[in-house]
């Protein structure tokens, strides 16, 4: 196979486990019925006039199943900390009793369960068509460098193939990933 090909595969195979490791972070912050503390992920707190995730300014444990215990190390901070939480629509109201922020998650109804595997669902399908929009990128190219006579119609064939096979791979890959996520959230 021609070297360049192999780059431009190797470049789209990059891409698609970019989509996959960005399937997975979205699926961290998906709430489950149990506390994560990857939920707070993406809340930032204006510290010393910076927004600051709260994970750098705070430890964050899971001493019960349903229940994340935030311990701010600037105590000036706590209320910023229990604002930025309200602010963030969790569903789940931060209780401050001085010293620590505790978030007490509810048990999920089925309704909310079903409602949270559509949003899963949804994300899988993201990525799907991220996946999907690699491949095109780099048939795209192929097609290309065969018009301009760069390449044979029998590499472009080959390349396209390869190029299908990494697709049909990652999208089970997505599949799979999403199948699990939706199992944990349906067990009660």
């Amino acid at each position: 196979m021609n070297e360049e090909i192999k780059d431009y595969i190797d470049s789209c195979k990059d891409d698609m486990e970019k989509t996959i490791s960005y399937l997975k972070n979205e699926y961290q912050m998906v709430r489950a019925g149990r506390a994560n503390p990857h939920i707070l992920d993406k809340i930032t707190v204006e510290y010393y006039g910076v927004p600051t995730p709260i994970n750098q300014m705070a430890n964050i444990s899971v001493p019960e199943a349903r229940v994340l215990m935030i311990s701010v190390w600037d105590n000036s901070q706590l209320v910023n900390v229990s604002k930025a939480i309200s602010q963030a629509d969790l569903g789940v109201n931060p209780i401050d009793d001085g010293k620590v922020i505790r978030l007490i998650f509810p048990a999920l109804t089925e309704e909310r369960r079903k409602e949270i595997v559509k949003q899963v669902k949804a994300l899988c399908e993201n990525a799907k068509i991220s996946l999907r929009s690699a491949r095109r990128d780099c048939l795209d190219i192929f097609k290309q460098m065969k018009k301009d006579n760069f390449i044979s119609e029998d590499d472009l064939d080959s390349a396209e193939k390869d190029v299908q096979k990494l697709v049909d791979k990652y999208n089970q890959i997505a599949d799979e990933i999403c199948m699990a996520k939706e199992k944990e959230i349906m067990e009660v």
